[in-house]
């Protein structure tokens, strides 16, 4: 199953851009997850939501990977997606 995350960290900023690029990858509406907080913060519920409905052979699709965390300590948080055949893509 392919999957989006679309985050974006303020109220101001507005997620269509990424929405639409990752609808023209493939990623149905239903299955687009959106974060309005910044990515160097922990909290990110949607993003928790996204990584426990992929299954093996799922992919997460992001527009880019800054979009995925802004940190290596974040990033290497988010390396179980990953992991056991599952997929996240640009």
């Amino acid at each position: 199953m392919l999957f989006g995350y679309a985050p974006v960290s303020t109220a101001d900023q507005n997620p269509d851009h990424q929405i639409d690029a990752l609808m023209r990858a493939g990623v149905t509406r239903e299955n687009i997850h959106l974060d309005r907080a910044s990515g160097a913060k922990p909290s990110r519920p949607k993003f928790v939501l996204v990584s426990r409905l992929l299954r093996e052979g799922g992919t997460l699709r992001v527009t880019r990977l800054d979009r995925l965390s802004r940190s290596v300590l974040h990033r290497s948080r988010s390396a179980p997606i990953c992991e056991s055949g599952r997929s996240a893509r640009t």
